[in-house]
Order: structure tokens, then C-alpha cells, then sequence
């Protein structure tokens, strides 16, 4: 049996942030051949993990995590054996992002999140997963510190530049910090707007944990309300040249992030063509 590392996989400074649903194997293997680092899998993958064991399949050295595993579907021991088959299979090159998902989700049982999660953490670690094998979806600072301490670091989702500094600031140099950044490769803010407008308000203008993270960063009501005002888009949902893209992405390299996570818009569109864009852009 492969000896599981505990070593945090190398993300590079780029990847690419997708629906489980967009992410067929030719997707990841053109990813990977465009020069980015990491696939990141989004939309809550179940716990066999089999979407992850695809891309890692079809690809050869690029590493493939989870942006994010939900603690309340997917039971903690499972994920712990598809982990270590995903391992045996592709050593150190898995990467297992795990959060608490949001209360306005039906058909959870959501209640006392972060112990839940601290329980889950016991189970991997119960299991044989390393902590440096896994980052937390962390907005707030309590979980942040979670993720410094019971994982390589954070994976926070719909967050701004100054989120990263003032994560950077609360956790130090050495914890993965990995965000996410909406963009829409287009120069038109009158076509680019309403695409991050519809990626941005339904559903996360309407979640508890989102909403609060954004008033932490001073965003007030009025611009939160109403489909979130044009200065609220623009920021989560980065729109224009690609060299425009490079740089806003770059902010977040700036403010202490290790890594950027990219997530093209419209979700439905094939992300190939603006991902190739962007990897020109920023020197892949």
C-alpha cells in the first residue's frame, strides 16, 4: 500500500474553479495542458469522489481538490475511504476541501456547525487523512483559525482582495490561503455585469454566511439588497481584456493569497477558450 503523505499538494499560483457538472475529464486535461495548477471541484461532489478520480485519470501531474465537500452530505468516514483509494491511485496529488454548506439548504439536519465540523475533522484524522491533505471553506475568522490549525490552511469562496489581506493578517504566513474569483471575460460592462449579476445574487445574496462575510467587509444593506449594487458586482464578478482579469486576479496574490481559484462566466459556456485567454495573460 502507497504511504499516504501528509504534504499539501503543489496548487501553483492559478486554477480553475467548476461545477461538478462542467468538469468531464477532457475539460480537466485541457486545464492542465493550459498551464494551471489546480481543478477545483464545486457544487458539493459526493463522497465516493468518483468526479475527482475522473479529472485525475484524464490529467497527469495537475491537482484536483474539492471546493467543497458538504460535512452534512457527504459522511466523514466515506470521504475517508475514497480518499485513500483516490491516494493509492494518484499519490499527493488530491487535495480535500470540506465546509459546513449553508442553513438555508433543504433536507439538512444543520445544527452547531462549527462542532460538526470539528467532529468531522476528528473522523479523518481517526481515519488517516492528514491535515495537509484537506483546507476548510472559511470566511469568518473563528473557522478561519479552524483551518490554520486542523488543516493546510482556507479555501474561502465569493470574497474580495481585502478578505485575503485580512485573512492573511489573522492566520500569518504559512496556512494556505486559496480563494475564488468569479470573471467574465468580456469588455462590455453592459453585457459582462448581468452575467456576474446572475452568478452572484442567486443564491449567495440570499445566504446568512455570505451576506454577514460581505457586511464584515463593509459592503452595507442597500448594496447587498436588489441583486447587490454595480461597486458589489463588480468586485465578486470581475469583468473585461484579459490583461484587466490578470491584474484584478493578481490583487489577490498581493493581499497574501498562495493561490487564486478562477471560475469563468456563464457557468454553462465551455470555459476552454477564455481559460486559455487568461493563462496567456498571466504567464502560464
Amino acid at each position: 500500500m502507497t504511504e499516504t503523505t501528509g504534504e499539501t499538494p503543489q496548487l501553483g499560483q492559478f486554477g480553475v474553479w467548476r461545477h461538478a457538472g462542467g468538469l468531464a475529464p477532457d475539460v480537466g486535461a485541457a486545464i492542465e495542458s493550459a498551464g494551471y495548477g489546480a481543478i477545483w471541484i464545486g457544487g458539493s461532489p459526493p463522497a465516493d469522489l468518483d468526479v475527482a478520480e475522473r479529472l485525475l485519470d484524464a490529467t497527469s501531474t495537475i491537482t484536483v481538490a474539492t471546493g467543497i465537500v458538504n460535512i452534512w452530505t457527504a459522511p466523514a468516514d466515506e470521504i475517508a475511504t475514497s480518499f485513500h483509494r483516490l491516494e493509492a491511485r494518484h499519490p499527493g496529488r488530491f487535495l480535500l476541501g470540506i465546509g459546513v454548506g449553508h442553513p438555508e439548504q433543504p433536507g439538512l439536519n444543520y445544527n452547531k456547525p462549527y462542532a460538526a465540523l470539528v467532529e468531522y475533522l476528528d473522523v479523518l484524522d481517526a481515519a488517516g487523512v492528514p491535515a495537509g491533505r484537506r483546507v476548510l471553506a472559511a470566511l469568518g475568522p473563528k473557522v478561519l483559525e479552524l483551518s490554520a490549525a486542523r488543516a493546510a490552511g482556507a479555501h474561502p469562496y465569493l470574497t474580495t482582495p481585502q478578505h485575503t489581506r485580512e485573512a492573511r493578517e489573522l492566520l500569518g504566513p504559512e496556512p494556505v490561503i486559496a480563494p475564488e474569483q468569479k470573471v467574465v471575460l468580456d469588455t462590455d460592462p453592459e453585457r459582462a455585469r448581468p452575467v456576474g449579476r446572475a452568478a452572484v445574487e442567486n443564491p449567495y445574496l440570499h445566504l446568512r454566511n455570505y451576506v454577514n462575510n460581505l457586511k464584515r467587509l463593509g459592503y452595507t444593506d442597500e448594496q447587498i439588497a436588489n441583486g447587490g449594487s454595480d461597486e458589489l458586482i463588480d468586485a465578486l464578478a470581475a469583468h473585461g481584456d484579459a490583461p484587466y482579469i490578470a491584474g484584478r486576479l493578481r490583487e489577490h496574490l498581493d493581499a497574501g493569497a498562495d493561490h487564486v481559484a478562477i471560475q469563468v462566466l456563464p457557468a454553462g459556456d465551455d470555459p476552454i477558450p477564455a481559460l486559455r485567454e487568461l493563462a496567456g495573460a498571466l504567464g502560464l
